[in-house]
């Protein structure tokens, strides 16, 4: 604004000048100086605040406008020392603001026309001092120039200037709202997906199953184990409904128990073998207590029951046990004397058929001798004597024993040992379990078959495997193999297992048994290495 107020005062100032030389020649050929006039009339324009013409002296030669001559005359004196315009604006009380230009005025050029030196310069015509000093350039013009449009359009531009100031303050607030929304964004979605992630984790790892239902009794997550139950794969059993997960089961028992019921039912898994499973399930609602629908969680029983089944065989045996400790102890003693009597006729007899019939009654006694020792062993059995020794000493021994029997019915014994750890244990004990194993599977298994013996151990147990290619066992077979006097065998007392269970159990072992009818069977005994850690 300046700079244009500036050229334009400049301008003004020598068109002034131009007048007002042609004026004054006017004058000096004789007409009136009329520059007072010619101040006037350019002050009427718009743009000029006041024009006032001071000499060095300190005389108004003209003036026309409101404004401080005093501060004029000032200015005056100082411009005319450094030769050079001077711009100032002019901010007087109750007025405007205007920009002021001063200049040297000078109403003839330094330099004379030739015209003007024909005619005899400066010396012809009447001149006065004042005449002479604006001719030589001993007087200021000051020129004021009105800045209201300038100052509107600063105005305005300040106006602006706070509009799109306070624009980009609030656009900058709100990019400072939008990154925080963004930040907490990204943390709420973080922190959900740890979430989803944690709680998957935990439902995958879960040793029971899961299973979820929508609002429409339809299937929508499961986790492995349930997979494991139902013997499906994830893509089948979502979308099922739930009478078809559960069809022995009524749904509507769910509304009658309010959502919670609790039932059993029975899968059968990929292998083909029944699992039995205890149902728990419960409704889920949202916030404004709406149902979503139903969580059902799928507890296997299997070991529960196996448990139990256990339990039970403990305690027939334990009842088993008092009562053939007290028919041992009957019986034993008459059967000393029966023996004795079966030897004394059996030497007496005059006929070899009374003679066959004593050795025939001897070894019934023998027979029945060995059943009440065994039924003896089973009702007070010893504590175990524990000593250290090597399973693959034991297992060598073992084979010694029933080398004969290996022999006599043709079968093939393969060994695999690969147990490197001593173990913890009574040998006598344990040689009388691993014999009973042995005789089953030489008794399993027809001519030319294989019969494996194998022992592994890891850092805390130790497996003992006799395996047969025999007739194998069915399932109720299965689940009285343990039991006192069931045998599958005509000549078999049906103790030898029902002993060795009670001595595994004296070991703090168990026993793992695969067999299928037909296939063979092949049991494991799981002992601790160490008593001290079973």
């Amino acid at each position: 604004m300046e700079d244009f107020l500036l050229d334009e005062g400049l301008t003004l100032i020598r068109s002034f000048e131009a007048g007002a030389r042609t004026t004054m020649m006017h004058h000096m050929m004789g007409g009136s100086l009329p520059i007072e006039t010619l101040v006037e009339e350019t002050a009427k324009g718009e743009r000029i605040a006041y024009i006032s013409i001071i000499t060095e002296d300190g005389t108004v030669v003209a003036s026309k406008g409101n404004h401080d001559l005093l501060s004029d005359i000032a200015l005056t004196r100082k411009i005319l020392e450094t030769r050079e315009p001077v711009t100032a604006m002019v901010n007087e009380k109750g007025k405007k603001p205007v920009f002021e230009v001063a200049a040297i005025f000078q109403s003839l050029p330094a330099e004379q026309s030739p015209m003007m030196r024909m005619m005899g310069g400066r010396n012809w015509g009447s001149s006065s001092p004042v005449t002479k000093m604006l001719e030589e350039g001993r007087a200021v013009i000051h020129l004021g120039l009105c800045t209201e449009e300038f100052l509107k359009a600063r105005e305005q531009d300040f106006r602006h200037s706070l509009f799109m100031g306070g624009l980009l303050f609030l656009l900058g607030i709100a990019g400072f709202y939008f990154l925080f929304l963004y930040q907490g964004m990204r943390v709420t979605r973080t922190t959900l997906a740890n979430m989803k992630l944690y709680t998957r984790n935990i439902i995958e790892s879960m040793p029971d199953g899961l299973v979820t239902f929508d609002f429409r009794k339809r299937v929508t997550e499961c986790n492995p184990k349930a997979l494991e139950f139902t013997a499906m794969d994830t893509a089948t059993i979502k979308g099922m409904r739930m009478e078809e997960l559960f069809p022995d089961w009524a749904v509507e028992t769910l509304e009658k128990q309010n959502g919670t019921p609790t039932f059993i039912h029975t899968f059968t898994n990929k292998d083909g073998r029944e699992v039995p499973v205890e149902i728990s399930g419960s409704s889920l609602y949202d916030e404004e207590n709406n149902n979503m629908g139903t969580v059902f969680l799928l507890r296997d029983l299997r070991k529960i029951r196996a448990m139990e089944e256990q339990l039970n065989r403990s305690h027939r045996l334990a009842a088993l046990g008092r009562m053939a400790a007290g028919i041992a102890h009957e019986i034993r003693n008459p059967l000393g004397t029966l023996r004795g009597f079966a030897q004394y006729f059996g030497a007496k007899a005059d006929d070899e058929a009374s003679r066959e019939y004593s050795s025939l009654m001897i070894g019934e006694v023998d027979r029945l001798n060995e059943s009440i020792s065994s039924l003896l062993q089973f009702s007070r059995p010893r504590a175990p004597e524990l000593v250290r020794l090597n399973p693959a000493k034991l297992l060598e021994k073992m084979c010694k024993l029933l080398e004969y029997d290996l022999t006599k019915n043709n079968i093939t014994l393969r060994k695999d040992y690969s147990c490197t750890a001593d173990i913890e244990a009574d040998g006598d004990l344990l040689l009388q379990v691993l014999l009973n194993l042995l005789k089953n599977a030489i008794n399993a298994s027809s001519s030319g078959e294989i019969v494996t013996l194998s022992c592994e151990n890891d850092e805390r147990k130790i497996y003992i495997t006799v395996a047969d290619n025999g007739s194998g066992m069915s399932r109720n077979e299965q689940e009285q193999m343990f039991d006192p006097f069931f045998t599958t065998r005509k000549t078999g007392t049906g103790l030898g297992l029902t002993v060795s269970h009670q001595i595994v159990e004296q070991h703090y072992g168990a026993f793992k048994v695969d067999t299928e009818l037909g296939r063979g069977t092949s049991i494991t005994i799981i002992l601790p290495i160490d008593q001290n850690e079973k």
